[in-house]
């Protein structure tokens, strides 16, 4: 068990805490190197197998993107629901780490990036005029092109990201294992997944990042490039891109080299201000009444046709090479993406309940796309309407201009295109910031989930993503960077399919322990009649209701009266054949730990720990007041319990474990009940 009191705040760790994944990283390496190497070198043949597996995935496995999409959705929406939505994504007694508004700031900043500028003009503007079914330019047209506009960025998307990131706080803060993709395949594999089962997966989460955030630098960059071209008439070329891509990659490997707090995070908050003070310019200078109507009307049309959009295949006509430029692009670029912003939201939510994740991961980042998308898309389709045919037709043909053209055809043109240009550039940066970190922390066997990959390894990465994004873009540009998210995504769905039979699992068995606690009640009740010398239970135990004791007094309490409790049942359990060790520090931050190790099972551990609380203001007393007071709380494998062990005898503490042992046996033998696999084999998340 580690300390109930992790970090808030992240470091880089030391080469000891920090041990290669040798074939997970030297592995994925090789390949992307090769990969880009070969597109590079022998471009016109790469460019030619590209499209041939593309072909092949999307005529054979166009119909799983829909599935799947559809089915990460509805998973987490159904587990947020069920009674599992009460449980914490860590111990029970932790709490989460940031409030509401900044937790809220931080998950638009994890999944929204570059793509959004790109996008928010020119799909609208496409799907209205040249959608894949009926006539364009018309109002039915228009409609249809916002809900597939908010279909492809909605909510099936971010539940991608609340599977990823639900499941690897749930592993990672809940049962101790480490802060990787693999781990959440635990309870389907047990400890294989330390072999080529886990290394197979951290290659797929691996090189889906790679080519995911390969895909929106390469996008960025092709817009960044007519912008400079469009303000100090900077050719367009892959030469101009790739000097690019190398100045990205510079800035992006400086930032990582500063860490979370001072690289990432605060480039994401000045972000996030700007696009917001741009979509708010938008819908004031514009029709803003319009733009509100429209806003309505587009949730409304996405809401009522969502279930029909999100397995509409075009199976009797379809047009495949609209599915493959968008819908399927979307969803593989959107499972791609998966680990990257999964691990992150993770990283940023330990503490919260699943159903409080869920709705938060859910509901706040779409308002915002939808707020964004409806508000820039209808704008740009309105000065289509109202005669700007040539501007629509110049977005579809060259769409990396298509924001630079939209606001042209607005007020402070020169102001709102260097804001545009500003978000760009610093998107770039945090896209490959915190790509970089990811990976590294994929291919990094970390001891504390809360501390990244050293320095060295986040600029290597950062180096990586920059080769294989001008690699993609000397093959064919948008369309070779789309082709390869479709590729490279496919790998990485099947994963999120087994994450989520694991994580299923899992919260299963954590049904199970509640269920055995219940079930145990009448026997924990039984040992708290004990009374101390010639004082009364009740009298007793008013005693300890009104003691505010000092660190020290738990320090006192724990060697006087915890010690020899664990010793007593560490004893009997020994002659009984049980292992039992018993750890603990004093001086600090005193604690206790009893471990019984009972062999292919799940071990029963015990700790004691302090909490530090403020004092109630109804205490009266003579001495010096003093501003806190400490409990002393019980911890169990799966988290804090909230009473307070002060002022128990020395047998009311052996109840109080042997309470807990009890419920632990009967928790066991409920699993084996439950199992159809033979006693012993059931996998269950644990401690690496």
């Amino acid at each position: 068990m580690h300390s109930p009191k992790p970090s808030a705040e992240s470091s880089a760790a030391t080469s000891e805490e920090a041990q290669i994944k040798k074939l997970v990283f030297y592995g994925s390496v090789i390949g992307i190197v090769l990969f880009s190497l070969w597109a590079m070198i022998f471009t016109e043949q790469a460019t030619n197998v590209i499209y041939a597996v593309l072909a092949w995935i999307s005529g054979s496995f166009g119909w799983l993107y829909f599935l799947a999409i559809v089915s990460y959705l509805a998973f987490v929406i159904f587990i947020a629901f069920s009674d599992y939505g009460d449980i914490k994504l860590g111990p029970d007694h932790a709490e989460p780490e940031f409030n509401i508004v900044t937790w809220a700031a931080m998950l638009f900043a994890a999944g929204i990036g570059i793509d959004l500028i790109f996008y928010c003009i020119v799909e609208p503007v496409t799907q209205f005029m040249a959608p894949p079914v009926g006539d364009g330019g018309t109002e039915a047209a228009a409609r249809q092109a916002m809900a597939i506009t908010f279909l492809h960025w909605g909510l099936s998307g971010w539940g991608v990201y609340t599977l990823v990131g639900m499941a690897l706080a749930f592993f990672s803060y809940r049962h101790g294992l480490p802060l990787t993709i693999r781990s959440a395949l635990y309870p389907l594999f047990g400890k294989r997944i330390y072999g080529p089962i886990g290394n197979a997966v951290d290659i797929a989460a691996v090189l889906g990042t790679v080519f995911g955030v390969a895909t929106s630098l390469g996008i960025g960059i092709i817009q960044l490039n007519f912008g400079l071209k469009y303000m100090f008439g900077v050719p367009e070329g892959t030469f101009t891109q790739s000097v690019l891509a190398l100045l990205i990659v510079v800035f992006a490997a400086i930032s990582a080299a500063t860490g979370v707090e001072r690289g990432i995070r605060r480039l994401s908050e000045f972000n996030m201000l700007l696009a917001i003070l741009l979509m708010l310019f938008v819908l004031f200078t514009g029709q803003t009444r319009f733009l509100l109507d429209a806003f309505v009307t587009n949730m409304g049309d996405y809401l009522q046709n969502f279930v029909e959009m999100s397995f509409n295949t075009f199976a009797f006509d379809p047009p495949q090479d609209w599915l493959n430029a968008w819908t399927i692009f979307f969803w593989a670029w959107w499972i791609a993406w998966g680990p990257f912003v999964g691990l992150f939201l993770a990283r940023i939510s330990r503490g919260r309940t699943i159903r409080s994740f869920v709705a938060g991961t859910l509901i706040l980042p779409f308002m915002f796309m939808a707020a964004w998308m409806s508000i820039m898309g209808n704008s740009a389709i309105d000065m289509v309407l109202g005669g700007a045919s040539e501007f629509g037709e110049q977005a579809m043909a060259n769409p990396g201009s298509a924001i630079y053209l939209f606001l042209e055809q607005m007020p402070w043109t020169l102001l709102t295109t260097i804001v545009v240009t500003i978000l760009s550039i610093v998107f770039f940066v945090t896209s490959g910031d915190s790509g970089s970190l990811v990976l590294s922390n994929l291919t990094c066997r970390l001891e504390d989930p809360n501390h990244d990959a050293p320095p060295w390894m986040r600029i290597l990465w950062a180096a990586i993503i920059g080769i294989v994004t001008v690699a993609l873009l000397m093959t064919d540009g948008l369309a070779a960077l789309q082709s390869a998210v479709v590729i490279m995504g496919l790998p990485f769905a099947f994963v999120l399919i087994l994450m989520m039979l694991g994580l299923l699992k899992a919260l299963r068995l954590e049904g199970l322990k509640t269920a055995s606690m219940q079930d145990a009640l009448s026997g924990h009740l039984s040992g708290r009649t004990v009374s101390r010398e010639g004082q009364s239970n009740w009298t007793q135990r008013l005693t300890r209701a009104m003691s505010f004791p000092t660190l020290k007094q738990v320090e006192q309490f724990i060697e006087k009266t915890v010690r020899p409790a664990f010793e007593a049942v560490g004893q009997e359990l020994a002659e009984k054949g049980y292992e039992v060790d018993i750890s603990g520090e004093t001086g600090g931050e005193p604690n206790l730990s009893l471990n019984v190790d009972l062999g292919k099972e799940v071990d029963f551990t015990y700790q004691v720990w302090p909490r530090q609380c403020s004092m109630p203001a109804f205490t009266l007393r003579a001495e010096k007041p003093r501003s806190t007071y400490y409990r002393l709380e019980p911890h169990l494998r799966e988290g804090g319990l909230t009473y307070d062990l002060m002022g128990y005898t020395r047998e009311q503490v052996i109840g109080d474990i042997v309470d807990h042992f009890e419920a632990h046996l009967q928790y066991l033998h409920m699993k084996r009940e439950l199992s159809s696999r033979p006693p012993g084999e059931e996998n269950e998340p644990g401690p690496a």
